[in-house]
């Protein structure tokens, strides 16, 4: 499947009109719900024919955002390592301190252009939320994020952020406490309110347009790499790297390179205490395909199909699947799933500390872990681009807890 120098070549051409990727994706949906989805699909296609929508939005990409992201050399952990060379795509710089924000903009553009008067959102690590807030502050519009008890407990500095911009935080009690039932929350909240309300979606998951649409948005991480490598190095990069829950920041940097056969692409789940132990958010490791939140993907589920809890150190990959776009490049062999336990993220995390002096979130302490394995295998003319996807500001109680510091 997939092999073909033709089929290669059509890597950036999904999804198709009903939005598969192969035999993923779709919108698996409740009949209140698709006139609403079908009305995000037609408002996203005539945006992106309006030279005017793009024009607002790089506005605010560049002058809001902070966008371009820069492309860090770095050197000490290169030299630690002795293969590859290695570099950070350093959207950890955005305003908000992640990649989420690419995203939020785009959406919250759309719903204005649909001219919707609420927002609302999911967050598990709470950068979605922060993000969503951010630019529901920014254009005057109500916001309500859902967001589990559980990482409501482990992010607290992001739960006060949200606040602080004037979102309501809305706890979810049920199942796991964490992303997958605060996006059943958010999903029942649309439903309830159709008329008004525009769901901005934290990852390349959910119904047709959404994985499509979150990834066009952030592309644009992968479209700069491209440029900044060009001007660092005077060539492609020879593998790229990034952690993946849902996927949204790793489509954002892989998009670009998809059909570049040269490059090899590596993704990252979150193995929690181990992929065999059960105890993991590893979807496409240990999970098998099913429906879960309006679209066909790889899910973690029993022998009944019943959807089971993840597990991750990390809030943000806490989640028991993986977007539909991941599956079938899964299947397609075009990128490579690996995983990184919670011990090795945590290790990686304070090794980017003390020999870069960044403290990255521990959603990409997992892609960095998995750096560590795969680097020293590399020669040094080997060029190897990670993204770095957020800031660990967020993750400080989380990880002094975890090295039995009182904070």
């Amino acid at each position: 499947m997939m092999k073909t120098q033709k089929q290669l070549n059509s890597y950036r051409s999904g999804p198709d009109e009903g939005g598969h990727f192969g035999i993923y994706g779709g919108r698996f949906v409740a009949e209140t719900l698709m006139p609403l989805v079908l009305a995000v699909e037609e408002a996203y296609k005539t945006a992106k024919a309006d030279p005017k929508f793009q024009e607002e939005l790089d506005y605010y990409l560049t002058h809001y955002v902070g966008r371009p992201s820069p492309l860090f050399y770095a050197q000490r952990l290169t030299e630690k390592f002795g293969g590859a060379k290695i570099y950070f795509k350093r959207d950890e710089l955005n305003h908000t301190g992640a990649h989420k924000i690419n995203h939020c903009i785009g959406q919250i553009l759309l719903a204005k252009r649909m001219g919707k008067k609420r927002i609302i959102a999911e967050t598990g690590a709470g950068q979605h939320g922060v993000a969503t807030a951010t630019v529901a502050a920014l254009f005057n519009l109500p916001c309500t994020v859902y967001m589990g008890e559980v990482d409501i407990e482990r992010q607290k500095p992001n739960v006060f952020r949200m606040r602080l911009l004037g979102a309501e935080v809305k706890p979810v009690t049920s199942g796991s406490r964490s992303l997958k039932d605060s996006m059943n929350e958010a999903l029942r909240d649309w439903v309830s309110n159709v008329e008004d309300t525009f769901y901005i979606i934290g990852t390349v998951g959910g119904p047709h347009p959404y994985p499509m649409m979150v990834r066009d948005f952030q592309s644009i991480i992968g479209r700069e790499t491209r440029q900044q490598m060009m001007e660092a190095e005077g060539r492609l990069p020879d593998s790229l790297v990034a952690c993946v829950g849902g996927g949204s920041n790793a489509m954002g940097l892989f998009y670009e390179f998809l059909n570049e056969p040269t490059v090899a692409m590596h993704a990252v789940e979150a193995a929690g205490h181990g992929v065999h132990t059960g105890m993991h958010a590893a979807a496409l490791a240990g999970g098998k395909a099913g429906v879960l939140h309006g679209m066909r993907s790889y899910f973690l589920q029993d022998n009944d199909g019943q959807i089971q809890e993840a597990h991750s150190i990390s809030a943000g990959l806490d989640y028991p699947g993986v977007g539909p776009e991941h599956a079938w490049l899964n299947d397609a062999g075009r990128v490579k799933y690996a995983s990184a336990t919670d011990d090795e993220a945590i290790a990686a995390f304070q090794l980017c500390a003390k020999l870069e002096g960044i403290l990255p979130a521990l959603e990409p302490s997992h892609a960095l872990a998995y750096v560590t394995k795969l680097a020293p295998t590399l020669p040094k003319e080997h060029l190897l681009v990670m993204n770095l996807c957020g800031r660990g500001d967020k993750d400080i109680f989380t990880v002094a807890d975890k090295l039995g510091f009182k904070l």
